[in-house]
């Protein structure tokens, strides 16, 4: 099995794009299921954020592989597959792990090092692990990736060199206010993972009172205790639009929550002295309608326009330490992988030996029936040991060899001959189950 990532995100696909592929959490058991049960595609996990939507896949062949994947993306996008080709990026094997772990430790973020990343990375891979996609294989990868993540986390500086989107986009948001945020009343809309950061974002910042709207009003009202805010039933978005200048909307709806009805509604009411009204979409499908950034006294920030602003940012020496770490995680995963490998050949020629001296043992005792049993088992002992001693420098070596780069020649050409015949199956089947670990970073 090889490694195969098929994706698309704000770097490829503009916002339309990434809308219709999206994936919602009440959607993910299904796609999950209809990707492993392609031809080619063995284990999936399905990454879909507001910035990214990627397959991380076990394949049995690339050019199948890449078909299978793409299909259900255009499947799930409603649109013929050619119709994606311009959007996506494809990488395999050794490119396919730099890319995972570089995502893990926030060097592929629109904001370089923001760290919500390795937790949506954590729950993608719970889900497929809940859902019997993720195998050994995929299993393997993500926990190291994972691992990376908290390496550029907790040993580099990253976190200065790329605060959080929402922060980022508060920093957006304060150049179109006077005096900036200290003060200014404030809304999030959602109370996922994206409306708890900006709740605490906000809070840091100085801005509120902050108030906290969601179409469960029990989750509304838990978060807006755990930061001293207020919560309002989604019902009354509309009035409660006009007492604020900031908004930040992170739902997780396939429709806009602040339609052009709403939005002019609101800002109708409010006083032109207070400046515009912001509204920070962060979510993917958008929570604010196409047409709001029409009306006057209102100014939109959405992940379109972030990239845009966003994407020529300094990248901090704390940033190039974490693309060492990611360089030398990579070699080490590679060398594991190729090692693994090598495993399968080695088995079956140690089967090979075992099948020959049993063989050649039946035929001595059919020969020398004179032999007592303590006599055949000293004999059969002998044999083995000398096998096994003749077996074990060559099988350690070619591990060794194989474990560097171009190493898989050496297992094939053990195969060659010995004339080995062995299963097709993932390197990784030849070590123990890995138990996925608990918990989450949100």
């Amino acid at each position: 099995m090889k490694l195969l990532v098929v994706g698309a995100s704000y770097r490829t696909a503009p916002v339309a794009t990434l809308e219709r592929l999206a994936v919602s959490p009440s959607g993910l058991d299904r796609t999950l299921g209809h990707l492993v049960a392609q031809p080619y595609v063995s284990e999936a996990v399905l990454v879909s954020t507001c910035n990214r939507v990627e397959v991380y896949a076990a394949v049995s062949g690339f050019h199948g592989g890449l078909g299978d994947i793409c299909a259900v993306l255009a499947e799930q996008a409603g649109c013929q597959p050619a119709a994606l080709a311009n959007h996506l990026y494809v990488h395999f094997d050794s490119a396919a792990v730099e890319h995972v772990f570089r995502v893990a430790a926030g060097l592929d973020s629109m904001v370089i090092g923001e760290a919500q990343i390795l937790g949506q990375l954590r729950d993608a891979y719970h889900w497929a692990s809940a859902a019997d996609t993720a195998g050994r294989l995929l299993h393997e990868l993500m926990q190291q990736a994972l691992r990376v993540g908290k390496r550029a986390h907790s040993e580099t500086g990253i976190d200065r060199a790329g605060q959080s989107v929402v922060t980022a986009a508060l920093g957006l948001a304060a150049d179109h206010l006077d005096d900036g945020l200290t003060g200014r009343p404030a809304l999030i809309v959602g109370a996922g993972a994206m409306g708890s950061l900006g709740v605490a974002t906000l809070s840091r910042l100085g801005a509120g009172p902050v108030t906290v709207t969601n179409r469960s009003t029990d989750r509304a009202v838990r978060l807006a205790e755990s930061y001293g805010a207020t919560a309002r039933p989604m019902a009354e978005l509309a009035d409660t639009l006009s007492a604020v200048d900031i908004v930040v909307a992170a739902t997780a709806s396939p429709e806009p929550v602040l339609t052009r009805e709403v939005v002019a509604t609101a800002a109708a009411s409010r006083d032109s002295g207070r400046g515009p009204l912001v509204l920070l979409d962060l979510a993917v499908p958008r929570d604010v309608g196409p047409d709001v950034a029409e009306l006057p006294g209102v100014e939109v920030i959405d992940i379109d326009r972030m990239a845009g602003l966003l994407a020529d940012g300094p990248v901090a020496s704390d940033a190039a330490a974490v693309e060492r770490i990611v360089a030398g995680e990579v070699e080490s995963f590679l060398s594991w992988l190729r090692g693994a490998d090598v495993a399968p050949t080695v088995a079956a020629l140690r089967g090979r030996a075992d099948d020959v001296v049993t063989a050649e043992l039946r035929r001595l005792a059919q020969r020398r029936p004179d032999l007592s049993d303590d006599q055949r088992a000293e004999v059969a002992r002998t044999v083995h040991r000398v096998v096994q001693r003749l077996l074990h420098q060559p099988t350690v070596r070619v591990r060794q060899l194989a474990a560097e780069p171009g190493g898989d020649q050496y297992a094939a050409l053990l195969r060659e001959l010995f004339d080995l015949q062995v299963p097709q199956t993932s390197p990784v089947d030849t070590v123990p189950d890995i138990t996925p670990s608990a918990g989450g970073d949100r």
